[in-house]
């Protein structure tokens, strides 16, 4: 996991606090012990667990079993080591830190680091710790073992006597995707787009050269045999090289060096380049800047920038990245981005004015300047690795001196779909973010475009051909048609390169697979459309359903241009946790997180969409599912061939998982909407009773959902997952969502509290 190195780097570093209101109260358990017991039954061993409450293994077993739960799995390392993330956010609002470490047996330091540094996983649960006071070991009461009783039955009665020990076992789709490879068709032909590279589907965010593998060669043929040239993995320089001002935070670098260049090689045995990802230099706490004033550039919290306005700062940087060149020779490129994620440069949050030095030169330049420090390294060690600067966070007013100031050798990227005009339910805006929903490419990429094509840069665009936040609890969605749309017109731009996802989309597919078709020349010297492209790879995939298989594509792209997209909306919606996002009998007054907690958060759900239209809108693209679910159904059931057979109905499994997913949300979002007005005062008692058959209505459908999603899960480790979030939800909190709506549907209407 987390490296010994950047632990150090927080060992003094207090766990984030942030405000502390009061733990949610889940009574649809008989206590929270239950409720801990139940959620961590298939996560961490009852060893652990027991140790957590002080209390015997013997006493949780018969607390597990009374709520009809079996004998727990046998829960391996490499488990606990890949969904560290689904553990803490299972227990935020169950556990205090100090028994979360306990949990997770690990030290503060530790958890410091992964909250603040594993991909913003502290924004992610919302900036807050609920106060939980200490959770300790008492026998239940009769009205508990009564209440798990009940629970028992409901359980054995949905789910048998096997609940959430499931045919395909958490994270078995790392096995299956590292497989030894038989036989099938390696992707052949040159293609107009080189590169064309993502990230790993499971791969560990923090530390990636030191954890666990990455890139496993089977997984490696599978990308290449679907089209894909590339992947990509961060990395961070003072662990990669040695800091000059402090080298006891490299430690371990040569270790991580030998890891690249043995990696590089494998990967370029199989047609694939592995390129690195810098969002540089990386700040330093205050205190260090108490040895080395000269180097402080804009203040954040505790940490300030490494200026780069300082030739140090520029020479570290250029050192550090000739070392990676040099020593992994084969590394096929860095990409960068130099204005968001982490503070960087001084003007990488648009705060540089607040530096005596960078806030007197121009933004554009300052940006500029870093990519040349890279590219100067890269020159240096002589290598023939390629730099991209992308111009994510890049100020409009930025970018044509940015890209004016670019070293000639330098690529440049930008997010194809940015800033599209779109109407969705009469509701005009343009796109912020990424989306699949509306198909590229938009006016500031091509504007972008233009000005580096005139300079004589490359080009390359940054798209989703598999997921987007829009949905990235599928391997990916198949809405091929407007993946394929998108590519087609990328041909017309004068783009030379794709970057095919973020940290979600790594999962061999029929996308990625189009996409590379549609980089194809045929021997006339034209390249297929959209249409051709998708009739090809459903050939080679579905044989006699191709044209039943590409008719649901179609249908499902139709409908999912329908999608209420806005940028806040995909990150605080539930969207990723679908069905398995809990129903609350009043508000729970909790915001809506990032990607991680949607809580019962209607208004950060549908930011600018009214309330009905964004419901009516996820109506409309669960329509467009359902109907390529049915499309699919029927198609398998006419062939014979048992492969094409199998294959069809995979592909009908993920297309209804996402069906559930976002018919989910659309049920969740009117069953808030109605519970709120239940509870506004001055209600007729005819409209009150209208009010509450809605909301009955609304529980025994999501009680459905979670049912059908939960069979789903069982038999595809995959749904759920997403390598920066893991698992958004494990089989057994489908079954809790069931317990949930029962519970809900058995209450007095209106509730006025969580108690």
């Amino acid at each position: 996991m987390i490296s010994a190195l950047l632990i150090s780097l927080v060992a003094s570093v207090a766990l984030p606090q942030g405000p502390a209101p009061e733990a949610l109260n889940f009574a649809h358990f008989p206590d929270r012990l239950h409720a801990f017991v139940w959620r961590n039954w298939t996560l961490v061993p009852l060893d652990r667990m027991a140790e957590v409450v002080g209390a015997t293994e013997e006493d949780l077993l018969t607390v597990g079993t009374s709520m009809g739960l079996p004998v727990p799995p046998n829960i391996p390392e490499s488990q606990l080591q890949r969904t560290y993330i689904t553990i803490i956010r299972a227990n935020w609002h169950l556990l205090n830190y100090d028994q979360l470490l306990v949990l997770l047996g690990w030290d503060a330091a530790h958890l410091a680091y992964t909250l603040q540094e594993d991909d913003f996983l502290f924004i992610k649960l919302g900036s807050l710790k609920p106060a939980c006071p200490p959770l300790a070991w008492a026998p239940p009461s009769e009205a508990a073992q009564a209440r798990a009783a009940q629970i028992a039955a409901q359980v054995k009665g949905l789910f048998g006597d096997t609940a959430g020990v499931t045919p395909d076992p958490p994270l078995s789709f790392v096995e299956h995707l590292s497989a030894p490879v038989n036989g099938g068709s390696e992707e052949t032909g040159e293609s107009l787009f080189h590169p064309r590279f993502c990230y790993s589907y499971f791969a560990l965010y923090g530390d990636p050269l030191i954890e666990q593998d990455p890139f496993p060669e089977n997984y490696l043929k599978r990308l290449h045999a679907s089209g894909v040239d590339g992947v990509w993995l961060q990395g961070v320089l003072y662990t990669l090289a040695p800091f000059p001002w402090q080298p006891d935070l490299s430690v371990k670098w040569e270790q991580r060096l030998e890891r690249l260049c043995e990696l590089t090689e494998r990967a370029a045995a199989q047609g694939m380049g592995i390129y690195m990802y810098l969002n540089e230099p990386r700040t330093m706490p205050l205190s260090f800047f108490e040895q080395h004033p000269e180097l402080r550039g804009v203040t954040e919290g505790d940490h300030a920038a490494l200026c780069t306005s300082v030739p140090q700062v520029r020479d570290y940087i250029r050192e550090s990245v000739a070392r990676i060149c040099a020593a992994a020779p084969k590394l096929a490129g860095f990409f960068t981005i130099t204005a968001s994620e982490n503070l960087t440069n001084c003007w990488s949050h648009h705060r540089g004015n607040e530096c005596p030095r960078c806030g007197t030169r121009n933004p554009g330049e300052v940006i500029a300047e870093v990519n040349a420090s890279i590219q100067a390294g890269i020159d240096q060690a002589g290598s023939a690795a390629r730099l991209i600067a992308w111009d994510w966070g890049w100020n409009d007013t930025w970018a044509p001196d940015a890209i004016a100031a670019l070293p000639a050798k330098v690529s440049h990227m930008s997010v194809s779909e940015w800033s599209l005009p779109i109407n969705r339910g009469g509701i005009e805006s343009t796109v912020g973010e990424y989306s699949i929903s509306a198909i590229g490419p938009g006016p500031r990429a091509q504007r972008h475009w233009k000005l580096a094509r005139e300079r004589g840069l490359n080009t390359l665009a940054k798209i989703q051909a598999n997921n987007t936040w829009e949905l990235s609890s599928v391997p990916y969605i198949p809405a091929v048609a407007n993946v394929a749309k998108h590519v087609a017109a990328l041909r017309d731009t004068g783009v030379t390169g794709l970057m095919l996802g973020w940290t979600l989309g790594g999962h061999p597919s029929p996308n990625l697979e189009v996409v590379y078709e549609l980089g194809k020349k045929r021997g006339d010297g034209t390249y297929p459309s959209a249409e051709e492209a998708m009739e090809i790879v459903a050939t080679r995939r579905f044989g006699p359903a191709a044209q039943e298989v590409v008719g649901a594509w179609t249908e499902i792209s139709t409908a999912f241009s329908e999608f209420p997209y806005n940028g806040g909306l995909v990150y605080c919606a539930p969207l990723q946790m679908g069905p398995a996002n809990l129903l609350w009998a009043a508000a729970t007054g909790y915001r809506a997180t990032m990607v991680g907690i949607p809580y019962d958060d209607l208004d950060s759900w549908r930011v600018i969409y009214p309330p009905e239209v964004f419901i009516a809108q996820l109506d409309k693209v669960a329509a467009g599912f359902d109907a390529g679910v049915r499309r699919m159904q029927d198609a398998a059931e006419s062939l014979a061939e048992p492969e094409f057979k199998q294959a069809v109905l995979k592909e009908h499994d993920v297309t209804l998982a996402a069906y559930v997913h976002f018919k989910s949300v659309s049920n969740q979002a009117l069953f808030v909407l109605l519970r709120n007005r239940l509870n506004t005062d001055g209600l007729s008692e005819t409209d009150a009773n209208a009010l509450k058959e809605g909301i009955m209505e609304m529980l025994r459908a999501e009680k459905r959902l979670a049912e059908e999603m939960y069979h789903l899960r069982a038999k595809d480790s995959r749904l759920g997952f997403e390598a920066t979030n893991q698992y958004f939800y494990m089989p057994l909190d489908l079954i809790e969502k069931t317990i949930n709506c029962e519970w809900l549907l058995a209450c007095d209407w209106p509730q006025k509290s969580q108690q």
